[in-house]
């Protein structure tokens, strides 16, 4: 089926559908949820769903893969009705949709799901160009929808804490951030092969230039720039996130980025990247390769005071000057073993009910996604870059 909007699709998702999409929702009702792109993550959002408390019924399943389709509807029971294409999906009575599609699609499909009267969860980063960050912002604020950015940190108990810290004042000032995320793309086990007999590729390739089926690409989409952005849009957002959060600063002045491919050829996305952020006040540094896991990914908020060193298990603070034998262990150390997209879900599910702001609104996504993208325009121009960036003559 064609992506395209035609006139009736145009209709219904700006209109009738909003009408018949808006129900008032009493404390006992069910939640009535959409899925849109059901692959790995989504299953991971799913999961969280379950445990958060809440009592939803995942009702409509859409994607371009047959069986994925097929895994939603058997985990229901049956409940789930399959649509071939998203856009029918919404014209159904639903409250809200999850969206864990490629990046390349997550604006348009969330821009219609507002359109058509739906709530959405949409998972990070929101945007897959910088121009797409306005779009997204007009919608959500131009409509009485909810919106939640699959920023999970914003959610998660021990970041919570650790910012009021770092706001607090108790490492002193923070002049430099380092951030890192590694992970070992060598180490997946092998994957199923693809029936391309049960695949719409042209209808995953949506606005993407149009180029044959390529299995890496289906699995491994964030790593070509026609659906995804590398490591700054993926990793990088989460953590730059973090650090707009806790700094009250979310708009870089400037950017270094090197980056190269040294293990996966394969890719068009560096798989090894050093990039320096600079703010007004302090510097983010961001490093990390797609070949080494030890480490794993984290912060480190150095103050004059002390540095705060944050991954997702707890946090530590490390203080300037302490002697003894406590002087190498942190004075306050937190551990969260539950995964904040559990809460940060059920926050979702709260602000569906209550109408209220979100944990992770539209402008946090934006802004996380918006520092990857400016790093990847410095990568693919001169390795350095002035923001805003001037027009050129």
């Amino acid at each position: 089926m064609s992506t395209q909007l035609n006139r009736r699709h145009f209709i219904v998702a700006t209109g009738l559908t909003a009408l018949a999409g808006t129900r008032v929702l009493g404390a006992n009702d069910t939640l009535r949820i959409g899925i849109i792109g059901a692959g790995g993550r989504m299953n991971d959002l799913i999961n969280a769903a379950d445990r958060s408390g809440f009592i939803y019924q995942i009702v409509a399943v859409s994607d371009v893969y047959g069986p994925h389709c097929d895994a939603i509807k058997q985990r229901t029971n049956g409940a789930a009705t399959i649509y071939a294409n998203y856009q029918d999906l919404l014209q159904q009575q639903l409250d809200a949709v999850f969206i864990a599609s490629p990046d390349h699609w997550h604006v348009r499909m969330a821009v219609d799901a507002i359109k058509a009267g739906k709530d959405v969860y949409l998972e990070k980063p929101v945007t897959h160009t910088l121009e797409e960050g306005a779009v997204l912002t007009k919608a959500v604020r131009s409509s009485k929808q909810i919106l939640q950015c699959g920023m999970q940190q914003r959610s998660w108990s021990h970041f919570r804490d650790a910012v009021d810290l770092i706001q607090g004042g108790s490492i002193g000032h923070v002049p430099q951030v380092r951030t890192y995320w590694w992970q070992n793309y060598l180490g997946h086990g092998p994957r199923k092969p693809i029936d391309t007999q049960v695949l719409d590729w042209k209808q995953w390739l949506g606005g993407a230039p149009d180029q044959p089926f390529d299995e890496e690409k289906f699995y491994r989409w964030r790593w070509f720039w026609n659906f995804g952005g590398g490591a700054m849009t993926d990793l990088f957002t989460h953590w730059i996130d973090v650090v707009h959060w806790a700094m009250k600063s979310d708009t870089p002045k400037d950017v270094q980025m090197l980056g190269d491919k040294y293990i996966f050829d394969q890719w068009e996305c560096p798989d090894t990247v050093q990039a320096s952020v600079r703010y007004p006040g302090f510097n983010v540094v961001y490093e990390g390769m797609m070949a080494s896991s030890i480490d794993d990914g984290g912060l480190e908020f150095r103050g004059t005071e002390g540095t705060l060193k944050i991954n997702r298990s707890g946090f530590g603070v490390f203080h300037e000057g302490l002697q003894g034998p406590n002087q190498n262990n942190p004075v306050v150390k937190a551990d969260s073993f539950r995964d904040g997209t559990i809460d940060h879900m059920r926050n979702f599910f709260e602000c569906v009910r209550s109408r209220k702001e979100p944990n992770a609104p539209v402008e946090t996504g934006v802004s996380a996604a918006r520092a990857g993208h400016i790093a990847n325009l410095a990568y693919h121009g001169t390795g350095q870059l002035k923001w805003p960036a001037k027009p050129s003559a």
